[in-house]
């Protein structure tokens, strides 16, 4: 199982994922990430890998210019990109919502899985503000986070990601720092209330080290792709990546990347969160189901059946990972009219997925595999299929078949 470890020892920013996950590309991949990045629509925006050593460790520095201007350089001193500093009047774009940056993220030259994950980074993080600052998710105005370097970051971090398409990634618990940071609200205690918020279920440390090493990009995009946090398990390491920072302290400022292959996993734990619900329409529930998918559940489902008093109702199940139970739960209660919900924490027994391509005659097709407990089962990527049917204008179900055949020469 390709396994993805990142090493958070110094705790995690969007420039130091990106070069980290830059550095574990092949030399073919690396070309195609800047070339994609750098034509991604992003006016003035441009993405450089340059070398650079920290506590005698060389690694990769990823700056990120907007207009030949590397933006969160010269104002954040611990070499982070603390995306929530106000960048100044200068800046047209300084106070932008969550609508502008989707809008900014869906006019992107991207895969539209990356697109997906991009704009659940920027719930997530506009989620951790609006709870941190008692202001509804519309109200919330990015400040750094809302810039076109940090935009960089995350679909930088997103893109990386995707080329590697690891089975799965897990990470150490992330050392956050100490002591205080300046920001647009203020002076912030460390972490920064909304990096708190995000880093919720998630192991956490703080130290001597003083300054905010976790960002609350840094600590969306791990709650967004880190499946498992714990020491690094058994396995046969192929690369390492380094992500630097800017700033140097005693130790190494970096994160490290491990890539290898990993024993195969074939359970974790989910949290079940359950509620009745006998008095909201068809059309509201749906509604709640779709933003409870868009703020971070790994599934949500309804049961019809009879409640109190003979009604008609539904029962809603959504399940997510423990580590995003607080702010799941918050969204049901903000978007059903339950006044109550049960939760559990059960053990989730899997198989291991890996993606496979296979070659039809239309073009490639990618395939969801899923091997454990002596079965497998494959089938072609919806998407994929779907998009090559409708491009040479054949039937969706012959696309399918000629992707079944090649599964079976797999």
């Amino acid at each position: 199982m390709k396994t993805l470890y990142l090493e958070c020892k110094m705790g995690a920013a969007g420039d130091m994922l990106m070069a980290a996950l830059y550095e574990l590309l092949s030399g073919e991949q690396k070309k195609n990430f800047l070339d994609t990045m750098n034509g991604l629509g992003l006016p003035g925006v441009e993405v450089t890998p340059t070398a650079a050593r920290t506590g005698g460790i060389a690694g990769t520095h990823m700056k990120v210019t907007v207009h030949g201007h590397e933006e969160h350089e010269h104002h954040h001193e611990h070499g982070h990109d603390h995306h929530h500093h106000d960048h100044g009047e200068h800046h047209h774009h300084h106070h932008a919502t969550p609508g502008h940056i989707g809008a900014i993220i869906d006019g992107l030259s991207l895969p539209r899985e990356v697109k997906e994950k991009a704009r659940k980074v920027y719930n997530a993080i506009a989620q951790a503000e609006a709870r941190a600052h008692g202001c509804e998710v519309g109200d919330v105005h990015f400040h750094e986070v809302g810039a076109l370097d940090a935009v960089a970051d995350v679909v930088g971090v997103c893109y990386a990601l995707h080329l590697l398409s690891p089975d799965m990634v897990a990470a150490s618990p992330v050392h956050v720092g100490s002591g205080t940071v300046k920001c647009a609200h203020g002076v912030m205690p460390v972490p920064a209330p909304a990096t708190a918020e995000l880093l919720l279920g998630i192991p956490t440390y703080g130290g001597e080290v003083q300054g905010e090493l976790c960002t609350p990009t840094g600590a969306a995009l791990l709650k967004t792709f880190v499946q498992s946090f714990g020491p690094m398990s058994a396995m046969e390491t192929e690369r390492i990546g380094y992500g630097l920072g800017t700033r140097e302290f005693e130790q190494a400022n970096c994160v490290r990347a491990f890539w290898g292959e990993e024993n195969r996993r074939e359970s974790d734990n989910i949290v079940e969160l359950v509620c009745n619900i006998d008095d909201m329409t068809p059309e509201a529930l749906a509604f709640a189901c779709r933003r409870l998918l868009e703020a971070g559940a790994l599934d949500v489902y309804t049961t019809p059946g009879t409640m109190k008093k003979g009604r008609p109702g539904w029962v809603l199940t959504v399940l997510c990972s423990p580590a995003w139970q607080a702010p799941i739960v918050q969204q049901i209660f903000a978007h059903t009219t339950t006044n109550g919900l049960r939760a559990r924490l059960s053990e989730k027994l899997y198989l291991a997925p890996r993606m496979e391509t296979v070659q039809t005659q239309w073009g490639p097709v990618r395939v969801k595999v899923a091997e454990g407990f002596g079965a497998t089962h494959a089938k072609p990527e919806f998407e994929d299929v779907a998009a090559l049917a409708q491009e040479h204008g054949q039937p969706y179900q012959t696309v399918f078949e000629d992707a079944l055949r090649q599964i079976e020469t797999m």
